[in-house]
């Protein structure tokens, strides 16, 4: 018996230190690439080369002083945020009346138009360059923040609208109903009826669509040739282009790198909450 209780309990201790091994492995692999860029960021670019290795070299904010000089740095940061913001917007509000449409309205070809929605996200990117110029050509749309806006929105809407489906379909339809039969109008409906229940997806998709919009590079870097246009992941790849004396720039590269990941953790970490809610509400029937 005693024997017996010795082999579950070390059993169930091996079982504890396996798993806080791969948790510790797993940290590791996430937290390194973000050490390495916040290091290489606030370093001087002989510390990158210097052997052996300077884990913690002094700190400085010389690599940004030579960004504002080099590139036109505040115009990139200004369009990224306003792309970013401008995609995410257009997006959760064509997405939210069209998941409406689907989750309610019966009409013919819904679930064969949902499937053509969903299908056109496996189309690649890259593939679609061609004709995506040809149609910004003829709404004079090229290089502008409002042409890959407009472009970007077109991608991130099916699978935003899919989403938001299950949200909506979550609300019962007879609170509908007794609120028609109230007076209310489809708009009331959508503003004080459903938005409630459905502002965690919105928070969770607005804030992955923000994400794709403030890192996607093929885009801005396809369709934009002026500074006014251009994002700062454009940027990356100018300064990328760029050399210095030691090879690549790389200290420049990780210094915008860390400019375009602290908005992003600032969002997460202020709607975290929201994100959780998002990411299990919508799977509740």
């Amino acid at each position: 018996m005693i024997m017996s209780n010795l082999l579950a309990y070390l059993r169930r201790t091996s079982n504890s230190i396996l798993l806080y091994l791969a948790f510790i492995v797993f940290t590791i692999l996430v937290l390194l690439p973000v050490y390495w860029m916040t290091r290489s960021a606030f370093a001087v670019s002989t510390d990158l080369i210097k052997l052996p290795l300077v884990y913690f070299p002094q700190p400085t904010l010389r690599n940004f002083a030579t960004l504002l000089e080099q590139v036109p740095f505040g115009l990139y940061l200004r369009n990224s945020l306003l792309f970013a913001s401008s995609t995410t917007l257009a997006t959760l509000l064509v997405s939210y009346l069209a998941a409406y449409a689907f989750a309610r309205i019966r009409f013919p070809g819904s679930g064969v138009l949902m499937w053509i929605l969903l299908l056109s996200m496996a189309l690649p990117d890259i593939g679609t360059i061609v004709p995506l110029y040809q149609i910004l050509k003829t709404l004079h749309l090229s290089d502008s923040i409002a042409g890959i806006t407009l472009l970007l929105t077109s991608t991130l809407t099916p699978f935003t609208v899919w989403v938001l489906v299950s949200f909506i379909k979550q609300v019962p339809y007879e609170i509908e109903e007794a609120a028609i039969l109230d007076g209310a109008s489809l708009p009331q409906i959508l503003w004080h009826i459903l938005l409630p229940v459905t502002v965690p997806g919105l928070v969770t998709m607005g804030l992955i669509n923000f994400v794709n919009a403030w890192n996607n590079l093929l885009y801005p870097l396809s369709f934009t040739t002026s500074p006014s246009a251009k994002t700062l992941s454009v940027a990356i790849t100018e300064i990328y282009a760029g050399f210095s004396p030691w090879g690549k720039p790389w200290e420049l590269i990780m210094a915008v790198g860390v400019t375009m990941t602290v908005p992003i953790v600032i969002l997460v970490l202020l709607s975290q909450r929201s994100i959780v809610r998002g990411l299990t509400g919508g799977a509740i029937k």
